[in-house]
């Protein structure tokens, strides 16, 4: 096992009267039941050995600090983009949405349909995981009425 402490100027401590400091990491060799593990939460899974140490003189320089292990971030959800310019939230959270009917053959509505149609619109409950699953982003308040 390879062991990363010696190498930050970490020893294992012999007495029990000296300061404790970070444990140290030891990756186990290429054995498949004990390899790394990455997850989408942006941490790394391992089974590592902990094992109190002091810190001791060393010829690094102070300013370093012990090894930190950083993945990658998981999966960036995308935005629906023909939704995103569909839907809207109001002030409190709502999704709502432009009535069908009023792109073409106006000439045969009347003025109070047309103005009906003009209006934002709720969009309706039963709608909103479809509308929540295109658009991950989307600042929406489940609970408003």
């Amino acid at each position: 096992m390879a062991t990363v402490s010696l190498a930050l100027g970490l020893l294992p401590c012999s007495s029990s009267s000296t300061r404790l400091s970070y444990t140290s990491l030891r990756f186990p060799a290429s054995n498949s039941a004990n390899s790394l593990h990455l997850s989408s939460s942006a941490s790394i899974s391992a089974p590592l050995l902990r094992q109190k140490l002091c810190t001791a003189p060393s010829p690094l320089p102070p300013t370093l600090r012990p090894l930190t292990i950083v993945s990658a971030k998981g999966y960036k959800m995308k935005t629906h983009k023909a939704s995103a310019k569909r839907f809207r939230v109001t002030g409190r959270g709502k999704i709502v949405r432009r009535r069908a009917g009023k792109q073409h053959l106006l000439v045969k509505k009347n003025t109070k349909r047309k103005l009906r149609l003009s209006k934002m619109h709720p969009v309706s409950r039963s709608d909103y995981d479809n509308v929540i699953g295109a658009l991950p982003y989307l600042k929406v308040n489940r609970n408003a009425k």
